[in-house]
């Protein structure tokens, strides 16, 4: 039987492991986002699509690049929390 303790423990685990995985994304669609806000607003140009695609090709590129860093990070967070409480040891 899983105790409430335990629950909370993994489930605090959990959400610690997905905020460390998409702090590389949030942070570089932030860095775009003011960065195209700022150009924007310096060149009085407000179009839609410049907004969007210069993000999106950012996120990617760091989606690209921090893939491993976040398989590794599941990973070992199944490995080490998840598969001791399925098989219960």
């Amino acid at each position: 039987m899983l105790s409430d303790a335990i629950f909370y423990d993994t489930l605090r685990q959990g959400l610690w492991v997905a905020v460390i995985t998409s702090v590389p994304i949030l942070t570089v669609a932030l860095i775009a986002g003011v960065g195209v806000g700022l150009f924007q607003a310096l060149t009085s140009v407000q179009e839609m699509t410049l907004t969007f695609v210069p993000k999106m090709i950012a996120i990617v590129v760091v989606f690209w690049l921090s893939m491993s860093f976040m398989t590794q990070t599941l990973v070992a967070f199944f490995h080490d929390h998840l598969m001791p409480l399925i098989i219960g040891g």
